[in-house]
């Protein structure tokens, strides 16, 4: 069996509990080395073998996978974040099929909830904002031109924008050709939830000098919204004393919409 396991956002224990249970009894752990936080390794028992990733092909990460199944060994497939956010995932799903492997998924802690805990930030403030856009800039991998900046910037809601800390002067001018003002809050956080986090707060029309300043250049999680301010909200409707649930009664005196 080979398991997709998300490793979560940086530290070693934002890593699901059963995430750990897998790495713990895993008999092989193919890692994605480039950005997994090594310390997650050391729940790996005594004698599991380890791979790197970031050093195969698609290819020969499958050969590993099958040699394993063919021995009837406990595969562990650890994925940074959560494996279904920018996981390339399904084409090795695809390649298990064909052979005939079984697999299962174990979520984790994706970096824009890493990035919020960061800033102690919540993404859908009502007033503000009541949906979160998690998408990235093209690069080697090309996004549908439906799926631009521009086009998810016009709808002015929170905005997280992953692989892209590497352009952010094109990222900045793409968010204002969208409609987000100069002024809109932004943020930049570095590495979140790992020791050498860092982040700062900015506007998107300062989001090119703030990565410069800060010599950040990968590794990073752009935010976008006004909800980064953390002002001009309304309270939630699940709380208010003239709000009733299947929970708890109105409030007398609570008033009327």
């Amino acid at each position: 069996m080979i398991y997709f396991v998300g490793a979560g956002t940086g530290a070693a224990d934002l890593i699901t509990v059963r995430g750990k249970r897998y790495l713990e009894q895993a008999d092989v752990i193919i890692y994605a080395g480039s950005l997994v936080n090594k310390e997650l390794l050391s729940y790996a028992r005594e004698g599991c073998r380890i791979y790197n990733s970031a050093e195969m092909t698609l290819e020969e990460v499958a050969a590993v996978m099958q040699e394993a199944e063919r021995q009837q060994k406990m595969t562990v497939r650890l994925h940074t974040g959560d494996p279904s956010i920018y996981g390339a995932v399904r084409e090795q799903m695809d390649l298990l099929d064909d052979m005939g492997i079984p697999y299962e998924s174990c979520p984790g802690v994706s970096a824009c909830f890493g990035a919020a805990a960061a800033l102690n930030l919540e993404y859908t403030l009502p007033g503000i904002s009541q949906s979160l856009i998690i998408t990235r800039m093209e690069g080697k991998t090309k996004v549908p031109p439906k799926e631009s900046i521009e086009s998810f910037a016009a709808h002015q809601a929170s905005m997280a924008v992953y692989l892209s800390a590497g352009m952010t002067e094109e990222l900045e001018r793409r968010l204002l050709a969208g409609g987000y003002r100069e002024d809109t809050p932004a943020a930049i956080v570095y590495k979140a939830t790992w020791p050498e986090e860092e982040a700062y707060i900015c506007t998107v029309s300062t989001l090119a000098r703030t990565a410069r300043e800060h010599h950040i250049t990968k590794t990073a999680l752009i935010l976008v919204g006004e909800v980064i301010a953390h002002h001009g909200y309304e309270r939630s409707r699940l709380y208010a004393p003239d709000y009733e649930t299947g929970f708890r009664k109105k409030r007398p005196g609570g008033g009327e919409e």
